[in-house]
């Protein structure tokens, strides 16, 4: 079995991994196509993952990301285009490629007939990792995410959040070079959502390749060195989170609710962007205290909060505002 320092233990005289531009890709996608009947769900897209990164791929429900995973982990078949995986043709070599990825789906597809324990041994035998081998990395994996203590204990008595953590341990027992995690904190509590954050940077930091879907901004923010927008089968943007709000958005967001016509003349006068919605206006500018104090000061409004811009921004100016039926 092939494998990296993705344990929780660090490999002693680990040289420093060089800049990402550098890298060499882990995952390769050109012209990737996949179609279900007529519906095209993933357009001829061209993406890289390079190795030591966490990528991350962001869009509404139905965008294609976890399409885009799935082929990835070979799982779904391409339609067309390639995609190469450690320089392996995912079409060409499923078996070797499967080998060296670890994957935590969306879903949970959890033995609820097992112990904690032994869905991670049953899953070993796949790999073909002796069970010494696998009870040493099933007992390492479980209390590097925390849940050591319910070893014996039945699926089915679980919280939403010991399932994830025990599907991101799965995904890892087999020492994978690529750990894809497929909304991995979705539903969860931010407890819980914040010591899966912990575990992701505790892995980024041993050199493990991430490729990571989430609908949460912020999480993609903390952990991402860079993200992909897909929306409708298709690559919008991509680059650093820190480089998308520059490009994207205003350094300052003022929101304000229950703005007046003659706030509305004075922002257009300063040649301020605001966008308007039912419940409140959205002022976007690098001039943030100004405006803040102007509002605060002259007109009688509701509220008035003054923010940085963040990756949400980029992805509702991307994507819209209005809501997905997917």
């Amino acid at each position: 079995m092939t494998g990296s320092a993705t344990s929780p233990t660090r490999v002693a005289g680990a040289s420093v991994a060089p800049e990402a531009g550098t890298r060499p890709p882990i995952v390769e996608g050109k012209g990737l196509t996949k179609k279900f009947g007529e519906s095209v769900a993933v357009d001829g897209i061209d993406f890289l993952v390079r190795e030591g990164e966490c990528c991350g791929f962001l869009g509404p429900n139905g965008a294609g990301k976890t399409t885009t995973v799935r082929m990835i982990s070979c799982v779904s078949p391409v339609s067309a285009g390639e995609i190469r995986v450690f320089g392996m043709n995912v079409t060409q070599e499923p078996r070797k490629i499967k080998a060296l990825l670890g994957v935590c789906p969306q879903e949970d597809n959890l033995d609820p007939d097992f112990s904690v324990l032994n869905n991670l041994l049953v899953y070993a035998r796949y790999f073909g990792i002796p069970r010494r081998e696998a009870v040493g990395r099933a007992e390492e994996l479980l209390e590097f995410l925390q849940i050591k203590d319910r070893a014996a204990t039945k699926i089915r008595t679980l919280s939403g959040g010991m399932k994830r953590r025990l599907l991101i341990a799965r995904s890892l027992i087999n020492k994978p070079r690529l750990l894809l995690l497929d909304e991995p904190t979705t539903g969860l509590d931010p407890q819980a959502r914040h010591l899966i954050w912990q575990r992701v940077r505790a892995l980024k930091k041993l050199g493990t390749t991430i490729l990571l879907t989430t609908h949460y901004m912020e999480e993609a923010a903390q952990l991402c060195d860079r993200v992909v927008f897909i929306d409708n089968g298709k690559i919008l943007t991509e680059g650093s989170p820190e480089a998308l709000v520059r490009e994207n958005v205003t350094p300052d967001v003022v929101e304000i609710v229950g703005a007046g016509e003659d706030l509305l003349r004075e922002l257009a006068a300063m040649d301020v962007k605001v966008e308007m919605l039912p419940d409140r206006l959205y002022a976007y500018t690098d001039r943030g205290q100004e405006i803040h104090k102007l509002v605060t000061e002259r007109f009688p409004v509701e509220q008035c909060l003054l923010r940085r811009g963040t990756l949400e921004d980029v992805f509702l100016k991307l994507t819209g505002r209005e809501l997905r039926d997917h």
